[in-house]
């Protein structure tokens, strides 16, 4: 297959919504059957609107399927079409996270669950110490955190489990707000975890100290705002592993394909997700040596890491299938994120033909996960592919 051959178009947007599968033709974020999609913060993600869109001319009885899951927005929206849908990562933050936007429970089991075990007598085996621990989590904050983390790293994958785990990743660390506190930790983002090193230096600079909260008052009310409204359960899951490898074991032919692949030279999302990767059974330390499927050593190794997952997902796509990336490029690298996707598409060969690249625009602030590694005026743009699949 080569893309020099093909027909493609270079267009605005031109995946109007029609309301066709019964939702309704507006979009809006703020839907409350929309929040489970967003019990955890992850800030390699993108828009639920956009593969909702893209999903619009899907038909009942269509499987979604993304390699690259990160934190399930594809899945999420692939149940809010009423379709199945599968999901890979290898980042197990990720996976925790995607995995809950296929759960129904309600507010009630997931809170039910957590006083249960924290009205345990189980006592924390190893608790964290350090300046950092110190001053990121008030003590009895923290033996409770330590206790739900111990309890659920040996539990199953039932619905209330899941997403009280995706739940308690998500209020881990974050902001301090005026009002009921909606986080755990100490002044911190909620996309992605502080550097012990430099969040120390911040909180003695700012005379800031960790707050006591009561983690079952947090969890009760973010359980009651993100579980008031789901939409309806549909078939799927998600696994930890990379695609090529994993996707053999898939007893089933996929129509649509939506993911977003790490950008070339993005390496930090292990590192930048450390202290929710400790909560799920990690080393309470940075680790910045987490190996990936896609190896950015060089642009050959990265392109044909990508040639090899769109090779084994063709094997388990119908004919006439679509795949659809977005796909773009950090400032410190400056590669055109089109020459790389392209390259990988060509070196697959095995009959995925592009047929429309769609520029994404410039985001608006905090609008879309670029720019929140770009500084003023170095944003390069994203694009969105657009390939469909003649075996």
């Amino acid at each position: 297959m080569s893309i020099k051959g093909s027909t493609i178009q270079s267009i605005g947007n031109s995946h109007a919504i029609d309301g066709g599968s019964g939702l309704s033709a507006e979009f809006s974020r703020f839907k409350p059957e929309y929040r489970l999609n967003a019990i955890c913060p992850y800030y390699t993600m993108f828009p639920l609107e956009f593969p909702w869109k893209v999903l619009k001319d899907a038909r009942e009885g269509d499987w979604v399927f993304d390699p690259f899951c990160g934190r399930g927005t594809s899945l999420f929206a692939a149940r809010l079409r009423g379709l199945g849908a599968v999901g890979f990562d290898l980042n197990p933050i990720a996976v925790a996270s995607a995995a809950a936007k296929l759960k129904s429970t309600t507010a009630a089991a997931v809170n039910s669950l957590c006083a249960e075990i924290l009205g345990s007598d189980h006592k924390p085996s190893d608790p964290p110490s350090g300046k950092f621990w110190d001053l990121a989590f008030h003590p009895s904050t923290l033996k409770q955190i330590c206790t739900l983390r111990e309890n659920l790293m040996s539990a199953g994958k039932d619905a209330p489990t899941t997403v009280l785990r995706a739940l308690l990743l998500g209020v881990l660390h974050g902001p301090t707000l005026k009002g009921p506190p909606s986080f755990l930790s100490n002044q911190m983002p909620r996309t992605y975890s502080s550097k012990p090193g430099s969040a120390v230096r911040y909180w003695n600079s700012h005379a800031l100290v960790a707050p006591k909260v009561d983690v079952l008052d947090v969890v009760q009310r973010r359980a009651s705002y993100t579980l008031g409204d789901i939409p309806a359960t549909t078939s799927g899951y998600v696994r930890r592993g990379d695609a090529v490898t994993e996707i053999g074991k898939i007893n089933r032919r996929f129509k649509w394909v939506i993911t977003s692949p790490p950008y070339y030279g993005m390496r930090t999302y292990a590192p930048d997700q450390w202290l929710r990767n400790w909560f799920l059974g990690g080393t309470p330390s940075v680790n910045y040596e987490v190996p990936g499927e896609l190896q950015h050593t060089g642009e050959d190794q990265f392109v044909e890491g990508l040639a090899k997952v769109w090779r084994a997902t063709s094997t388990k796509c119908e004919d006439g299938a679509h795949l659809v990336i977005r796909f773009g490029s950090i400032p410190s690298i400056r590669k055109c994120p089109s020459d790389l996707l392209i390259r990988s598409l060509n070196d697959a060969d095995c009959g995925w033909r592009l047929k429309t690249m769609v520029p994404t625009g410039v985001p608006t602030a905090s609008s879309r996960q670029a720019s929140q590694f770009s500084t003023p005026g170095s944003y390069i743009e994203e694009m969105d592919f657009y390939a469909t699949l003649n075996q």
